[in-house]
């Protein structure tokens, strides 16, 4: 068999990056500085690596994130109450594996939405399913999704990611199609994987926000008593060219 054969069967195998590889050491003259042995574990490594970055950059797409974030951009200013060893623990993604929740709250432009976006694709990175939405219009399509008949496929795309980012939450006053939504969402992860939800407003002010005491309180057992905390402090960062939400 020759090398053009061989390229070509790697590429039907859809193995473009081994094929291309391979190709680039032919033309270049390079195979005769390995083994056999070293020559494979380079083409395989780099297929290997090439199917990583697409998986990556597919679970990212997918994820529907407002904005880039880092974990290694993150301003441990002191002045928003931000502890770094606190947040690098979050960053090891191991409350994904204990079905942890993160509640993230704050006043406006304190970075609350980059934070929860940060941990959001650096779980893409780590291989998991994450999905980031802003409350009131996943709450909006949801809404939607009842009057066509779509409803429950929504919901169980929704239990399906590893990771729910809940945006913005209680900016809009929630009524009482979106009260059911949450509580289907929230039930639906409860001690089965994670939700980070961010928030402008207090934790202490859900019960009110959400509504209905008997609902309020079965969301808010579920949702906070599994918590990791972060209340941030201080002015906006928009006003100056740090990262922000």
């Amino acid at each position: 068999m020759n090398n053009n054969q061989t390229i070509e069967k790697l590429m039907q195998m859809r193995m473009g990056a081994m094929a291309n590889l391979h190709k680039q050491y032919i033309s270049n003259n390079q195979m005769n500085d390995l083994t056999p042995d070293e020559y494979l574990a380079v083409l395989i490594d780099h297929e290997w690596e090439d199917r990583r970055n697409k998986k990556i950059d597919r679970l990212v797409y997918q994820a529907g994130f407002r904005q880039k974030a880092s974990i290694e951009e993150i301003d441990y200013m002191a002045t928003r109450n931000l502890d770094r060893n606190m947040f690098s623990r979050l960053a090891t993604l191991d409350f994904i594996a204990r079905k942890e929740n993160i509640i993230l709250t704050g006043p406006s432009g304190v970075g609350k939405s980059y934070l929860a976006q940060a941990l959001g694709q650096q779980a893409c990175m780590m291989g998991h399913k994450v999905i980031y939405a802003t409350t009131s219009r996943l709450f909006a399509r949801l809404k939607l999704a009842k009057a066509d008949g779509t409803y429950l496929k929504e919901l169980k795309k929704l239990a399906k990611a590893e990771m729910l980012i809940l945006d913005d939450f209680g900016l809009q006053a929630i009524d009482s199609y979106a009260r059911e939504a949450l509580m289907d969402i929230i039930d639906d992860r409860f001690n089965k994987s994670s939700t980070i939800v961010s928030s402008q407003i207090p934790v202490s002010a859900w019960y009110d926000i959400i509504g209905e005491g008997t609902v309020a309180d079965a969301i808010l057992d579920r949702m906070v008593n599994s918590s990791h905390r972060i209340d941030l402090k201080g002015e906006s960062l928009r006003k100056g060219i740090l990262k922000t939400e």
